[in-house]
């Protein structure tokens, strides 16, 4: 591939995402057809590969974080976060899958008792109702912010403590500089990126739209129809514009401490309004069977039987999860400047996976109760339309209007947070991993994703968006392979990092304590040089 010119990255992938976005919109059933087809070949091929991967990546984060390495700081080894704890948490949320956590944390649990996973169990039965809970636990959980997490330490790494621009491609040029004919794939990694991500964030962009115009109906009976979804796309246009033009600091930040207060208010709200004792209890219950099948689940297939389950909930979810890497993983790393290596895979890989199991637990836990001991009918309105479940059970509770406002409040400030966390982390791609990309550049970028949604609903509705989703998933497969090359260049660069930090040590401190590593040295150095201090200003001013 020549060498492209400084806007390249950006002019390519906007050609190449036009290109494929007007073949989904003039055929969306055929491309659709096409993309589901690819799909379904591949994780049928490939599954193993994808649950394989997906749990040696947290075995590789663990491993690291509780290793010699875990002391590194993303950024000067004296830095500190940029963001509080709080703030840091809400933004990774923000970020990743809080839109689709508040639809699906009822759903989900309530599809699962109705079809439970791999079929072990009786359907709507107590041994389904434990079952479902326990692997939307799984399905939410660690896994699917392991690759997030690989990304955005490795980009974190790369962009603020050595010191070179946030991209896939910079990451590699160790490897590809030494290679001539490898040096070329450097802009195409960036390309292939930036279209996995757009294609990615606009199918999930449009698919929350229609998601929200189903709760508009469900609770104000507003029609689903094209008009209504003009208008709640312009209005999300209008509100994430408006963000992306007030930055990080204020922007996604403001919106995303808002975002996870309203998530904490409305979830103790549920848990106290509801059955208390029995969500408590299935919190608990989900907890300790997640924990003890957590390796049994991660890598269970079905060989033996026909069982499709695998390959269309965990599967799925884990290529979907490996696709959006780049996006979310390199906004993760933007947020996380000045972490240790310990702190930032506890903080990411941890405490989102927790507050899901928490969110799954209160209202999927709620839901099932409900259904098991009155016959609420909401298993029945989960099969009639996912996107009105959670409304149906707010039905049942104590304000049922006021909730499903706040919900669908939430909702609107999770896509707002998510489509401007999206175009600026676009822009940054398309801008040399620009920490701070033109404003111009986003605003460009966010009025393409806008008319990408509005494109595929007004052409092919929910057919084409899920085209769009099921061709941007294929993506997974090949930028696997490019993370386990970024985790094996990472690794000999934390190597050499941490060698370099000895010898400097050792060459300033001849009697640096045998046995210390390079922080607990170095923190002895400090103490040692205070303590000395006044005894050498003494001798200046005395000299005898």
């Amino acid at each position: 591939m020549p060498k492209l010119g400084k806007q390249g990255v950006f002019i390519v992938s906007a050609v190449v995402i036009a290109a494929i976005v007007a073949i989904g919109a003039i055929f969306p059933t055929g491309f659709g057809n096409i993309a589901n087809a690819a799909l379904g070949a591949t994780t049928h091929y490939f599954g193993w590969f994808y649950l394989i991967s997906v749990f040696g990546f947290v075995i590789f984060l663990v491993g690291l974080a509780f290793s010699k390495y875990g002391k590194i700081r993303l950024g000067p080894q004296d830095s500190k976060p940029t963001y509080g704890f709080f703030s840091w948490v809400s933004m990774l949320l923000a970020a990743g899958f809080g839109v689709g956590l508040v639809f699906y944390g009822m759903a989900e649990p309530m599809t699962h008792y109705m079809t439970p996973p791999y079929g072990d169990v009786e359907p709507e039965s107590a041994e389904s109702a434990r079952y479902a809970i326990q692997y939307a636990f799984f399905n939410w959980g660690i896994h699917q912010w392991a690759a997030f997490s690989v990304v955005g330490l490795i980009i974190a790494y790369y962009q603020f403590r050595k010191g070179q621009a946030g991209m896939v491609s910079n990451v590699l040029s160790s490897v590809t500089a030494k290679r001539p004919k490898l040096r070329r794939l450097g802009p195409v990694l960036d390309i292939f990126a930036v279209v996995a991500t757009v294609m990615g964030v606009a199918t999930s962009i449009g698919l929350a739209v229609l998601q929200i115009n189903g709760g508009l109906h469900s609770v104000f009976d507003v029609p689903e129809n094209m008009m209504w979804q003009f208008i709640i796309m312009g209005a999300m246009f209008i509100c994430y514009m408006i963000s992306a033009t007030s930055g990080l600091d204020k922007g996604i930040k403001n919106l995303s401490n808002l975002n996870l207060i309203i998530c904490f208010a409305l979830m103790f709200y549920v848990l106290f309004t509801g059955p208390t004792i029995a969500i408590l209890e299935t919190i608990t219950l989900g907890i300790g069977d997640y924990l003890q099948n957590f390796i049994g689940m991660s890598l269970r297939m079905s060989p033996y039987d026909d069982s499709q389950w695998a390959s269309n909930w965990t599967i799925f979810y884990w290529a979907w999860v490996i696709a959006w890497s780049p996006f979310v993983g390199t906004f993760v790393a933007r947020i996380s400047r000045g972490r240790t290596i310990k702190q930032y895979v506890f903080g990411v890989l941890v405490v989102p996976p927790l507050l899901a199991c928490l969110w799954i637990g209160v209202f999927g836990g709620a839901a099932i109760q409900m259904e098991m001991n009155s016959d609420a009918g909401l298993a029945q309105a989960t099969a009639d339309n996912i996107t009105s479940a959670l409304f149906r059970m707010f039905d049942l509770m104590p304000f049922s209007n006021v909730l499903s406002v706040v919900a669908l409040c939430l909702i609107f400030i999770f896509l707002v947070t998510s489509a401007d966390s999206a175009t600026y982390i676009v822009s940054q791609m398309t801008d040399n991993g620009s920490l701070n990309p033109p404003l111009m550049k986003r605003i460009i970028w966010g009025v393409l994703i806008a008319a990408i949604c509005l494109t595929l609903l007004s052409a092919g509705g929910e057919n084409g968006l899920k085209g769009l989703q099921s061709a941007s998933v294929l993506a997974a497969l090949p930028f696997t392979f490019i993370l386990y090359g970024m985790i094996f260049v990472t690794l000999k660069e934390l190597r050499a990092d941490r060698k370099a930090m000895l010898t400097a040590l050792y060459r300033r401190h001849s009697d640096t304590p045998v046995g210390a590593d390079a922080f607990e040295a170095e923190e002895l150095g400090e103490e040692d040089r205070y303590r000395r201090a006044p005894d050498v200003k003494n001798r200046r001013i005395n000299p005898r």
